[in-house]
């Protein structure tokens, strides 16, 4: 079977190229996650919805953009090696990645890669949770901690979170100790959105959404963002958006894949404003 970076190769630089990650054996609470990219490409297909985006994108028609299919993993460690190893050649490539989760842990990697190929990279992070533990569960990798790796290796110059509803004094003394610009759910409002630059990296966990609009998740936390307020968002990313991850969909929780249909429509909201 052909390497996702070989059947890469047959698509001109430029690419945005969307990949599956199936991981989540660095989840805390409940696995799943890694059911996630199967399911949002099932939706995305299944047509319930055509594949046009709000700001006229038609993804059927459009050229500049590839499904590349799943990376197949080994186990612990060397799932986040893959994981870079891959990202990182298909930007070798002039490719910008979209990744479909799988749990918040696969962000560190993709970020280590982004790192290496883009100076002063911004990250926007978009979550109920900060996910700066210094470890979790004595595991420096969960999906608890990513962004405190992110930050500890100076991958981002700098860190924007938004949707955050679950601060402890820990993670409040990391945001401190990070200098995260982060707008707490308690203050949302668009105004309240610092600027987004590029080089623009983007993170998006579902639970960053209210549990009525997105209950396929294993964390439940209720008072988050609309499905349109991450619609705004996404549609007012800068040019220079390189790449982005969808993460955290666990389809064992979404029955009638309400959270699979807010996934694919994030997917395909994204997909179209990297085009642009």
């Amino acid at each position: 079977m052909t390497s996702i970076v070989e059947r890469a190769k047959s698509f001109p630089s430029g690419t945005v190229a969307v990949i599956g990650i199936p991981l989540d054996e660095n989840s805390s609470f409940l696995r799943g996650s890694a059911l996630g990219p199967k399911r949002i490409r099932e939706t995305l297909q299944s047509g319930s919805a055509n594949m046009s985006t709000e700001l006229g994108v038609d993804l059927g028609t459009t050229r500049g953009w590839t499904d590349l299919g799943d990376l197949t993993l080994p186990g612990g460690p060397d799932a986040i090696a893959e994981i870079e190893s891959t990202t990182s050649g298909l930007l070798s490539m002039g490719m910008r990645v979209l990744a479909l989760g799988g749990d918040h842990s696969i962000t560190y990697p993709l970020v280590r890669a982004y790192a290496k190929a883009h100076r002063d990279l911004t990250v926007l992070h978009l979550d109920a949770h900060p996910d700066t533990y210094d470890d979790f569960d004595n595991n420096r990798y969960s999906h608890a901690s990513p962004f405190a790796r992110i930050m500890e290796e100076g991958l981002g110059v700098r860190l924007i979170q938004a949707g955050i509803r679950t601060l402890n004094p820990h993670q409040r003394e990391q945001a401190a100790r990070f200098k995260v610009a982060m707008v707490e759910m308690k203050d949302w409002s668009p105004v309240r959105m610092p600027e987004l630059k590029g080089p623009l990296y983007l993170s998006l966990d579902l639970d960053v959404l209210d549990p009525a609009f997105a209950p396929g998740v294993s964390h439940h936390e209720p008072g988050g963002m609309t499905a349109r307020d991450v619609l705004s968002i996404i549609h007012s990313l800068p040019a220079e958006t390189v790449g982005a991850d969808i993460v955290e969909l666990n389809p064992t929780r979404d029955p009638v894949g309400t959270t699979a249909m807010v996934a694919a429509k994030f997917y395909k909201e994204i997909v179209g404003r990297m085009l642009r």
